[in-house]
């Protein structure tokens, strides 16, 4: 794992002795003597995680971290605190800034470097959904705004404590319970079924536990999907330093030594929280800009885009078991007349009940999608001609049976007319099977409409 980490201090030898010890590792060193030149690197986005000097003549490191925390282009970058103050009112100052973690002077190899790498791990994983939401935001897909980002937080977060150690978690609810929803769970094969069943903002795991290898049950929790993006915490005491390291390589994101400072625990605890609700959300952003993607807002039925993706695989998958596919293509009859005499609300609301009815009306394989307007196809695998003949024209009569009633209380009968196609030999098309569909479609209309109709090719 590499990253361009950037160095911030005004003292030459802390750079040097930072800079060797990270090139060591194989990490991208920069360096910056002060905050404004630190400012200027960030935000030409010429690194990826920052280990800031605290103490700096003109800008402190707290404001830089300030500045960089409220700017849009830098908020999710990570920043490391670097004092040479080991107050614990120090270090919160530092996260009350905004900085995702600290390190007090002078900082040892394993403390600095399983901080970079957990850091490195999250950039990866915050750059490549921002690049997804980006790429949804250039096709009009926005879901998530920077106010949303700007207004998440580590508190009231809900965690698990895997602990044997009855003693030792009892001072854990102690200094966690009062901010925090804490679970107790003593034994380990228990917790692993209680992280898959419910959504922890944090899981801490002791490395002490007698029952069981707390190293084990992180691999566990990182091997099951349900579990992948669950922080993890771990309790280290002297002599675990290898532990630790192996920790870091399995996906672990912290660690806190015991005996524990109640300052440091309540910092890290908040930070892992807020770290998982920030990329909660970021998923949930990539998650709607994809449904926002192939999914018509209105009806809720897949749209045009997704079918000429999809749909084509599904047709080259039937010629090649030559097995039969069909497509019906709908359209609301006299549609124009609903949205002129009752307006375009109750016309919308007339496209989401006829969504309605022809979803009650496939199988659970079919796909149903809407074209635009008032126009709909239904796509059938392993159905032929006369299978979809069947279902179409019980769509209809379910759609033309009971009359829409709006919020308003108007009631507005409609009825749909229906054209099918099937695969027909095997130099067909889909563009040919479609077109004959909407050629059958025609004639239903063109013949008195409330009419399926299904022309060979």
């Amino acid at each position: 794992m590499s990253a361009r980490v950037l160095v911030v201090d005004d003292i030459e030898a802390n750079v040097k002795l930072l800079q060797a010890r990270l090139e060591a590792e194989y990490f991208e060193v920069i360096t910056a003597s002060n905050g404004a030149d630190a400012l200027q690197i960030c935000k030409d986005g010429l690194c990826d995680i920052v280990l800031l000097d605290v103490m700096m003549p003109g800008m402190d490191g707290y404001e830089v971290c300030r500045r960089l925390k409220s700017d849009s282009r830098t908020m999710q970058l990570p920043i490391v605190m670097v004092t040479a103050l080991d107050q614990p009112s120090d270090r919160l100052t530092g996260l009350e800034a905004g900085a995702d973690d600290f390190l007090t002077k002078p900082a040892g190899d394993l403390a600095l470097l399983t901080r970079v790498k957990s850091l490195a791990r999250m950039k990866m994983v915050t750059d490549e959904l921002q690049l997804r939401i980006t790429s949804g935001r250039q096709l009009g897909l926005d879901q998530v705004s920077e106010r949303d980002f700007a207004a998440i937080n580590g508190l009231h977060g809900q965690i698990i404590i895997i602990n044997d150690l009855t003693s030792e978690n009892q001072r854990l609810m102690k200094h966690l319970g009062r901010e925090h929803t804490v679970e107790l769970a003593p034994d380990p094969q228990e917790a692993l079924y209680r992280c898959a069943d419910n959504n922890f903002d944090l899981a801490i795991i002791s490395l002490s536990m007698r029952s069981y290898d707390g190293l084990r049950l992180c691999s566990q929790l990182r091997s099951v999907e349900r579990t992948r993006m669950l922080p993890i915490l771990l309790l280290a005491g002297q002599g675990d330093e290898q532990k630790l390291v192996r920790g870091i390589d399995l996906g672990v994101n912290d660690y806190i030594n015991t005996p524990i400072d109640t300052a440091e625990l309540k910092a890290r605890v908040k930070t892992q929280v807020k770290r998982k609700r920030l990329n909660d959300k970021l998923r949930e952003s990539v998650h709607n800009a994809m449904e926002a993607a192939v999914r018509d807002p209105l009806t809720g039925l897949n749209n045009r885009r997704y079918f000429d993706r999809h749909v084509s695989n599904l047709f080259d998958q039937a010629m090649v078991d030559s097995k039969p596919l069909s497509l019906i293509a709908l359209d609301i009859d006299h549609f124009k007349a609903v949205n002129d005499s009752h307006g375009h609300q109750a016309g919308d609301e007339v496209l989401k009940c006829f969504a309605d009815r022809i979803s009650r009306n496939v199988r659970g394989k079919d796909l149903a999608y809407r074209f635009g307007g008032e126009e709909f196809v239904v796509v059938m695998p392993s159905t032929d001609k006369e299978l979809a003949y069947v279902v179409a024209d019980r769509m209809r009569q379910d759609v033309g049976a009971t009359p829409i009633t709006t919020k308003d209380g108007a009631e507005i009968s409609i009825t749909v007319s229906a054209g099918i196609a099937s695969i027909e030999g095997r130099f067909d098309t889909l563009s040919s099977m479609l077109k004959r569909a909407d050629e059958a479609l025609y004639n239903a209309k063109r013949n008195g409409r409330n009419k399926v109709v299904s022309e060979a090719a």
